[in-house]
Parts: structure tokens; sequence; C-alpha cells
């Protein structure tokens, strides 16, 4: 049963949540098809610079993400405090990069002298504005409609470019968000696209393999990679000031996630042992894992029916905040926590 978003999203249980959306008929996000020979790979930077535009704008973070042939994956993270205290001014100023705005907001804006009835009116534009940048569906509506305008008008074509409204999944601990993350930056991998995570294009963490620079502009010598450098990242803990202005830190040092990763790709790959080295068993020890919880939590992720992946106590408060009367299939998260 198809669920409303009220019921998938709970902010006061936890702000990261995992967001996916593929598309329609036979539609390439990007890639190329393999029957009229069309190369799509030039949308992957539409991708990346409309979310580098919206990070500008919505309080909303960027932890992971991966663009793929038909799909797209991003962990965000909702930072509700940042919103709160930005001014009218600014809640309008981060609008408008995205939009025009009604005429009595584009007359303020170019300097015109508005009345006391005026101004009010504009305020409350602004605090419908503020609540709907730090909401998940008006991020996703923004960047999905967009690349879907701008996919029709190449294609020469109308209608649906998505399959559908997008797939949202509550990340209720750190166990649940960073083995989401690792899932996420892993897909090329799995897919048999990439052999590590220095070639597993367009990812988050190629960027942070690479070191490429979050904001400031750098000479790319693949064109196709040109526009990796220009998302704005969560930070990790420990990492350098400069890296930090996104938001709180992500509750892990940048190398022990990079050997995370690794390790987590090499349990996915056949014919590997499947056993995690051992300097990322201290890491697995402060998120209360064994290998077999932490590679089935790792699994479970790609699971399309888990609205939410968490221990049962935070899923019992995230049924109980979305107004849900049960508990979702829990598949084998029963395998991963204790109940």
């Amino acid at each position: 049963m198809t669920l409303p978003r009220r019921a998938q999203v709970a902010l006061n249980c936890t702000p990261y949540y995992h967001c996916i959306s593929r598309c329609v008929r036979r539609a390439f996000l990007c890639g190329t098809d393999a029957y009229t020979g069309q190369d799509f790979e030039h949308r992957k930077q539409w991708v990346l610079d409309r979310i580098a535009q919206q990070s500008a704008a919505f309080a909303i973070d960027v932890c992971a993400y991966a663009i793929m042939s038909n799909h797209f994956h991003l962990v965000i993270r909702v930072d509700l405090s940042r919103a709160k205290h930005w001014s009218d001014e600014e809640v309008i100023h981060r609008w408008t990069r995205l939009f025009k705005g009604p005429l009595l907001v584009q007359q303020w804006l170019a300097g015109e002298t508005l009345s006391p009835a005026q101004w009010d009116t504009v305020k409350a534009i602004a605090t419908v504005w503020r609540r709907r940048l730090t909401d998940i569906s008006w991020y996703m509506r923004c960047l999905n409609e967009h690349i879907a305008r701008r996919a029709n008008a190449e294609d020469d074509c109308t209608g649906r470019f998505w399959e559908g409204r997008f797939k949202s999944q509550a990340l209720l601990d750190e166990a649940a968000l960073l083995a989401c993350m690792a899932y996420v930056d892993l897909n090329p991998v799995r897919a048999g696209l990439a052999t590590s995570l220095a070639d597993s294009d367009f990812t988050s963490v190629q960027q942070r393999v690479q070191g490429l620079p979050q904001v400031d502009s750098v000479e790319a010598t693949d064109p196709r990679r040109a526009g990796l450098h220009r998302i704005p990242l969560a930070p990790f803990t420990g990492d350098p000031a400069g890296r930090r202005s996104c938001g709180p830190a992500l509750p892990i040092r940048r190398g022990d996630y990079i050997r995370l990763v690794e390790a987590t790709g090499r349990l996915a790959v056949p014919g590997k042992r499947g056993v995690l080295p051992k300097d990322c068993e201290p890491i697995l020890q402060r998120l209360v894992l064994s290998t077999d919880q932490w590679r089935l939590l790792s699994l479970s992720v790609q699971a399309a029916s888990l609205s939410a992946v968490g221990n049962l106590g935070q899923l019992r408060r995230f049924c109980n905040d979305t107004g849900r009367s049960r508990l979702p299939p829990l598949g084998v998260l029963k395998q991963v926590y204790p109940l």
C-alpha cells in the first residue's frame, strides 16, 4: 500500500533520509542507449548542477549520492535549526535563486518601497518558503521537475520522465545511516561499472576519495567529471574547518568511512571470503554489530518494502510520530537488531 509522505518522514525522529528516483519507459537519465547509440552522459552534469544549486538554497545537506543510467540515489540530512535562524530576507533570497516569486516579492527585490500591508504579505510568503526549504518533497520536486523538463525538451517529447513519486527511506540510527551511505556509494561497483571507489564515476565516494574541492572550480581532464566538485557534501567528524560549511559533521571519520565502504564492497563481490579487515572491527564494535549483521544491514537498505531502517525502539518511535498503528515489515532487520 502506498503511504502518504507524512507517514514516511518524521524529522523529530531523524533528519536523515534515503531518496531514490527512477526513469519511466526506456528513458535514460544518463548513459548510452544500446538501440539508438545516443549518448546521454551529459545529463549527469544536469543533475550535479541542479543539486549544487539547491544546496545553496535549501536547508538540506547531501551526505551521499550516486547517479546511474536510469535512476539516482541521494542520502540527505534536513537541518531545521539552520532554517529557523534565517531572516525573512535571507529566505526570500534563497527561494528566488530557484524561482522568480510573485510580483510583490519581485518589487521588493528591485528596491521598491512597500506599504506595511504589502510587507506583511511578503513576510507571510517567506514563512511558507521557509517551510518548503526544509521539505524533502519540495527538494525532490525541484530536482526532478527540472531534469524532466530538460530531458523531455531534448527528446522532443512530452509526458512522464520519472516512473512516479520518489521513494524515501528513514534512517533512524547511526548504523542505518552508514550502511545506506555505503550502499549508495557502491552502486557502480555492484552494477559492474567500476572496480574501485576511485573509478565509481558520479558518486560521492569518488569525490571524497579524490579529494576534489567541493565548491571552488577545478580543472577536470575528463569532461564527464567536470561537475563532481560542485556538490557541497556533509563533512565527516574531524574534517578541517574549511570542509565544515554544511552543518554538523557525520558521526564517523573520513578515513574510517572509506575503509568501511571498501570492506563492504568486498563483502558483496562473489568469490570473496566476506571477512572485514581488522582495522574495521572497532567501527563495528562502536555500532554494536557483528560482521554478519553489518552484511545483512548493508543489503537490507535496498529493500523497497522498508520505509525506515533502525533498531526496534527507533522504529516504534517513528511509527508513533508518523501515525502508524503497527510496525512496517522488518524483513532481515530481525536478524540485525535484537527484538
